[in-house]
Formats: structure tokens, C-alpha cells, sequence
């Protein structure tokens, strides 16, 4: 209690951005989280678009450029909700008005873009972070302390898939906005896979795909293999409905994952393939809420980055779907 308010204003208003801002008005109206964030402004290309959505929250003020946005005094956090490949140009804006940046996933298009932005962050002293809400989110520790008690023995295999048919989507299927199911769904997987092998990079990495009509990626299978064995495979596709599952394998048992975008439940097998334990997660506003209290509260410590994501993190996941990409050989436009 006492803390100071973060304005929190959401750049962009399509889908995500209505997701966000619902999650910002029920946080100002939680006592937990009612003295750290405030629901402030929307931008949007179109000043009509915007006043619409900043009346449909209750948002005091909207803009129709995001120059007008950053350059509001009382603008703290920037929530960045455009196609990937927009985010490192935008989030540079933010850096170069003193605005803190929660950049929704994927962080930008390649490793390049993220380096670029991360460093203009540093340089800058101001903070950036990724927005991938499953690293904030409670379930990951709930993971993590089950896999660190050993209940399932040695940790040797782990599986995850994200698969949605979104390609009627105009942004997920136009190269020119680094569309594609990897960036958008497949990063998911890759990230659950990650927070498992608690960031190790791995040895070797092979993929394959199924290109959609206009070059990007629809659906693919990568295989990481990491250094002392452990073999791990993610799966995404934009076409179809796919499980949501992840699977911790380990040599006296297994974990299963609910829905890895949004872990559910948490189940503990034995070697019989018998439940032992089964762990619920927490009731949430929306889910969103985790990775803008932490940003919030790092914005408050004078931190650059949160400790959920840090650039490395971030860094990692973004060259790993770089290496993906080669391994298929696609590029985009502007690449």
C-alpha cells in the first residue's frame, strides 16, 4: 500500500489490446493491485478507433499516433500490442520518449531487432520487457518446485505443442508482418521447454514445416537435444487444434501441463502411470496481470529488465527461432 501509481497506456487496439485493457481496469479495481497500476490511455493509427476503445474502459485519454502517446508526461508503461514486426521500431520509441516498454511476444521479429532494441534500453536506462505471459504466471514456479523435488526422478524428456487454426488472420499469414505460426503460437512451446531446462542452450536443433500459400510457416516440429541427453520436441501449426499439452518425462514418473498458454492444472504421474498428486493453479483476473505487476514494480526499483524474463531470456528464445527459420530457409521481406 502507498505505492506510487503506474499509468499503464496500451499501444495498438486491436484483439491483444482489448485483452490488456480489460485485464488493466480489473487490476485498478483490486486491492492488490489497485495502488500499483492505473488504466491511462490507448493509441491507435486512427483517432476515432482509439476514443472508441479508450470509452469502451474507461481510459481518460486516447491518441491517434503513437508519437502523441510517448510523448504524454504522465504516460509511465507502454503496453506494445502491433504485429511482430513492428515491436522493435515501436519499442525503440518508447526507449527514445524515457517510456517503459511491455513488449508483447513475440519481442520482435529476429534476434537483430531484439539485440538493437535491448541495447537502446541499456543505453538508455530505461525498461523494456517481453511480454510472454506463461513466464510470470504462478504455474511456473508450481513446475519448477515439482520437477526440483525430484518427484518424478531425472528429468530426460519434455514435450510441447500450441496449435490454433488462425490463419484467417491477416497478420499471421502476411511475411511482411513476420507472420507465420512460429512467432505467434510456436514460441509458446519453445518458452515451456525453456523454463524446464531453465535456459540451457541446446546442442543440436532440427525442424521441419509445412509452408502456408504465402511462404511462412502453417505448422512444424523442432527437436532440441540438449547436452546431457535430455531430448525435447515442440510443436505449432495455425491450421489445427492441437492438445495445448506439456509433458515432463522423467525416470520415476511424468508431469502433465494443461494448456502450456495458460497451465491450468498441473498432474503428477508414477512409473504405473498412476496419479499421485494433482495441483490446481491459483484463480487469476485474466492471466495478463502477472507480467504488468512485474514490470510495474521493476519500473518502481529502477530496473531495466524483470526477473521473470530477462534480456537473456529473451535473446535466447528470439536466436533459437532465428536458427529454426535458417533451418526451413525462410526470411522475411525485409530481412
Amino acid at each position: 500500500m502507498g505505492k506510487p501509481l503506474i499509468n499503464v497506456a496500451i499501444l495498438g487496439a486491436g484483439r491483444i489490446a482489448h485483452h490488456m485493457a480489460e485485464t488493466l481496469v480489473k487490476m485498478a479495481a483490486d486491492p492488490r493491485y489497485s495502488t500499483l497500476v492505473a488504466p491511462y490511455a490507448v493509441a491507435a493509427r486512427d483517432g476515432d478507433r482509439a476514443r472508441a476503445f479508450a470509452d469502451q474502459y474507461g481510459f481518460p485519454v486516447s491518441y491517434g499516433s503513437y508519437e502523441e502517446l510517448v510523448a504524454d508526461p504522465n504516460v509511465d508503461l507502454v503496453y506494445i500490442a502491433t504485429p511482430h514486426s513492428l515491436h522493435a521500431e515501436q519499442g525503440k520509441l518508447c526507449v527514445q520518449a524515457g517510456k517503459a516498454a511491455l513488449v508483447e511476444k513475440s519481442f520482435a521479429a529476429n534476434a537483430a531487432q531484439a539485440r538493437d532494441l535491448l541495447d537502446a534500453a541499456e543505453s538508455a536506462g530505461v525498461l523494456v520487457t517481453e511480454a510472454i505471459w506463461t513466464r510470470y504466471m504462478p504455474s511456473r514456479a508450481m513446475i519448477d518446485e515439482i520437477v526440483d523435488a525430484g518427484l518424478i526422478g531425472e528429468v530426460k524428456s519434455v514435450s510441447a505443442d500450441l496449435s490454433y487454426p488462425v490463419s484467417f488472420k491477416a497478420r499471421m499469414t502476411d511475411p511482411a508482418l513476420a507472420g507465420g505460426a512460429l512467432l505467434d503460437v510456436g514460441v509458446y512451446p519453445l518458452n515451456f521447454i525453456d523454463m524446464v531446462m531453465r535456459g540451457r542452450t541446446p546442442e543440436r536443433v532440427a525442424s521441419t514445416f509445412v509452408p502456408y500459400e504465402t511462404g511462412v510457416d502453417a505448422s512444424s516440429s523442432t527437436t532440441l537435444v540438449y547436452g546431457d541427453g535430455t531430448m525435447a520436441v515442440a510443436t505449432s501449426s495455425m491450421l489445427t487444434v492441437g492438445d495445448r499439452l506439456g509433458l515432463i518425462r522423467g525416470s520415476e514418473g511424468y508431469v502433465t501441463c494443461e494448456n502450456i498458454n495458460n497451465v491450468e492444472r498441473v498432474d503428477i504421474w508414477n512409473k504405473d502411470h498412476k496419479l499421485v498428486a494433482s495441483r490446481e493453479v491459483p484463480e487469476q483476473l485474466t492471466g495478463y496481470e502477472y507480467e504488468v505487476a512485474s514490470a510495474a514494480r521493476a519500473l518502481l526499483d529502477g530496473r531495466t529488465e524483470c526477473p521473470e524474463m530477462p534480456h537473456a531470456d529473451t535473446l535466447r528464445i528470439m536466436e533459437l527461432m532465428d536458427s529454426i527459420r535458417a533451418l526451413w530457409d525462410v526470411k522475411f521481406p525485409f530481412e
